[in-house]
Parts: structure tokens; sequence; C-alpha cells
């Protein structure tokens, strides 16, 4: 895969980079999205998991659901954070593994991981890393992973297909994913799906729910659930057109089945 409607693959990415640059050096800016400390109150994060992680990471979050809602991890286990951006998540997540436990979050945008790299040191983090990848190309081994948490990220995957068949490699048997990301209700025209602004708002490369559950089962995943959804693009500082998709915020679960 190459192209994706219309664009260079590169390109594509590119444009996401570019966008999520600007979120991580001028949070300030205002999007068509949410972002920070406000967001995170908007998707529900317990101010007990927000505390103690660095503002400067906190400043910089745009996810769009909570992947820890859907249960809290467990002492020891080994978490992938796909598009870890600032690194929030992956220090929650890094709390509650605790240190027999393991968490490597994989972003493709420089300046995001820089970030996320001094929040960890800040706070002493030494059971998480960060490290630049694709998520259509984890840098993994087979089965080494017992939960995979994303937030926000998956839509501007050009490749979800194999990015999905890449978490079903790195998860043990029995391993599970608790993603939080976005579904339309109405489905986005090819032409509109060549507007890169609409990929970089999170909307062209959304998908609908039935597309969505239909990718997880054909990677082999079972136990899919929506688990919550919410419109978490009303009120931004920017305006989008995500309305006129019924674009929500969604938290979704699954499970490699178990050998």
């Amino acid at each position: 895969m190459t192209t994706v409607n219309g664009f260079e693959i590169g390109e594509l990415r590119e444009a996401i980079k570019h966008e999520y640059r600007l979120v991580a050096d001028k949070p300030e800016t205002g999007f068509h999205f949410h972002t920070g400390r406000p967001l995170a109150r908007l998707l529900e994060y317990p101010d007990e998991l927000v505390d103690g992680i660095p503002e400067s990471s906190v400043s910089s979050f745009a996810g769009t659901g909570n992947p820890f809602r859907i249960g809290v991890l467990s002492e020891g286990e080994y978490v992938l954070d796909i598009g870890s951006g600032a690194g929030i998540d992956s220090l929650i997540a890094s709390r509650m593994v605790g240190a027999t436990g393991r968490v490597t979050g994989i972003d493709m945008t420089d300046a995001m991981l820089a970030k996320a790299r001094v929040a960890a040191a800040e706070i002493g983090a030494t059971n998480v890393k960060f490290v630049e990848g694709q998520a259509e190309a984890l840098p993994l081994p087979d089965e080494s992973i017992d939960v995979v948490i994303s937030n926000g990220v998956f839509n501007l995957i050009p490749g979800k297909r194999e990015t999905l068949a890449e978490i079903f490699r790195v998860l043990k048997p029995g391993g599970r994913v608790q993603i939080a990301d976005i579904v339309l209700e109405r489905p986005v025209s090819e032409s509109a799906k060549e507007n890169v602004e609409l990929w970089t708002g999170c909307i062209a490369g959304a998908l609908l729910e039935h597309e969505l559950e239909q990718a997880v089962a054909e990677a082999g995943f079972t136990g899919f659930e929506i688990t919550w959804r919410e419109d978490v693009f009303g009120g931004a500082p920017q305006e989008s057109n995500a309305a006129s998709f019924g674009t929500k915020g969604i938290t979704f679960k699954a499970v490699k089945p178990a050998n």
C-alpha cells in the first residue's frame, strides 16, 4: 500500500506529523479538537489519574476517549501504547503496572516523543520507554504484550488492517485491547477523503461502527464491544466538520483468543 485516497502514504503522514508537532510545541494554539487538561476532564479522567503527570505532557493531550475506563491495568502487565503522543496515557499506565510491569509508547512525531521522554524523566518513570515507529510495523516481538491501548490514533492510520494484524501478532494469547478512537454515523464521500484537513481533523480516516467491528473481527479478535460514546468535538476552539458526519468519541475493547 503506497497510496490512500489519492495521497502518497508518506505525504499523508507528513501532514499528520505537522499537525501534531504543533499540538506538541504550541498546545495553546487552539485546534478543531479539544486538548490538555480541559479535554481530560471532558473525557472523564479522574483527577487522581492525571495528578502527578507533568503539565508538559498533559497540555499536549489530544485523545478522544479514556482507555482506562474499560478497566485498570494490573501490576506486572506489559503494555503497548500506540500513538503515545506526549505520553499522558503511557505514564498513567506505568503507574498502574508498577515496577514489575513495562510500558512501550510508540509514536511517529518527533516533537511528541521528545515531550514524552522529558516527562517520564521528570517523574522518574523507569518502566516506560518511548520509541519512534509506525503502527503498521510494530517494533516488538510476537506475543510480548498483555494490553494494547491507544487514544484518538487509529483513525489517523492509513493501514488499519495491517495495524490490527500487528496488534494481534504482538499480543499474548488472551491479551486485550482497550482503545479510544472515533466512529462516524455518516460515511465520508470519496472526494471528501481527498481533503487532507479532514484527515488531520480525525474525520476522513475514521470508520463507521460496523466497519470497525468487521475489521477487528477479521483480524482474529473476539468480544468486540463499544463501551462508551460521546461528542468530543463540540465547542472546540476551531470550527470543524465533525458534526456533519456524526463524529463520536468511543472506547472499545476486544480480546485475542487464548490458545
